[in-house]
């Protein structure tokens, strides 16, 4: 079954067209992943689905309401958690969650026991008095979490919910959505990492507004134009803008402490690399072909 059904979607503010004919299908109980750079659409894209906004041209359907003809019933069976979600740091988590409950009108027979429920769902219940306000980062996410999931949503729409998160506070907040899966809800998430849109059902890749590619991350990855060589060397930074120049017409990317180049060849590429590091007095530590990450194809695809 459909859970969102988009398409055609297009909004423009005056002249710059920020979400440009999107369309899609998510089916009810997947994790779909929107992953871009900032200014890609990803947050337009996803106000247009909750309703807070109307596009300029196309249709779109959530849990079987169209976005603009009936906006308030799509309200009442979505979550929406933006990128600074409101918490009210002078109240405690309790009263957060009891405070999102009655915005979103849920009636007091089960709330108690509900609000419960997500405390130990999201790993709160220990912090429960505890004002938001001095709640760390991973913590305020969760909480944020608890507070768009009080009312029973069918679609959750989650807008970069792990940005700024440490990687240990990011691994436990993709779990809690796993959990949300088992209750058959539809998770419509947009993140910067594409390593994190690995975990997703299917990812969406966007840029410019337009959506380039759809699929599981291994579906997309066969998008991959080459193969990937992935260079170690003594200066990585130095080394990156090496091998730009060693490798004009292909794409070359800084990862942390290892450069990735794309290459039709890259066994010829990792002795033209050696040569031309050596060359440049940066000291190769290794080289090896890769599979690609999403991040890779990413890159590709945009050259």
């Amino acid at each position: 079954m459909t859970a969102i059904h988009i398409t055609g979607l297009t909004k423009n503010f005056g002249n710059v067209r920020a979400v440009d004919d999107f369309t899609l299908d998510v089916a009810e109980g997947e994790i779909f992943a929107l992953v871009g750079p900032d200014g890609a659409g990803k947050t337009t894209t996803m106000r247009l689905l909750a309703a807070i906004m109307d596009p300029t041209s196309g249709d779109a359907w959530v849990a079987g309401h169209h976005i603009v003809k009936e906006a308030e019933a799509i309200k009442e069976e979505i979550g929406y958690m933006s990128q600074r979600f409101g918490l009210y740091p002078d109240l405690t988590v309790e009263e957060n969650i009891d405070f999102y409950a009655d915005i979103y009108g849920v009636g007091e027979k089960g709330r108690e026991e509900k609000t419960e429920r997500l405390l130990a769902f999201s790993n709160l219940a220990p912090f429960k008095k505890r004002l938001a306000g001095n709640l760390s980062g991973g913590m305020k996410q969760k909480l944020g979490l608890a507070c768009a999931l009080i009312h029973t949503p069918k679609v959750l729409f989650l807008d970069e919910p792990t940005n700024g998160v440490d990687p240990s506070s990011r691994r436990d907040f993709w779990r809690i959505l796993y959990q949300l899966l088992r209750e058959k809800v539809t998770i419509f998430v947009s993140t910067a990492y594409l390593d994190e849109a690995e975990r997703a059902s299917r990812v969406g890749l966007m840029h410019r507004g337009r959506l380039l590619a759809v699929g599981t991350p291994q579906e997309v990855k066969k998008l991959m134009r080459g193969s990937i060589l992935e260079v170690r060397a003594s200066d990585p930074r130095k080394a990156a803008a090496v091998l730009r120049a060693s490798f004009p017409g292909g794409s070359v990317g800084l990862f942390g402490d290892r450069v990735h180049v794309v290459t039709e060849d890259w066994r010829g590429a990792a002795r033209k690399a050696e040569e031309d590091l050596r060359a440049a007095d940066v000291v190769m530590l290794e080289s090896r072909s890769i599979e690609p990450s999403l991040e890779d194809v990413f890159v590709s695809v945009l050259t």
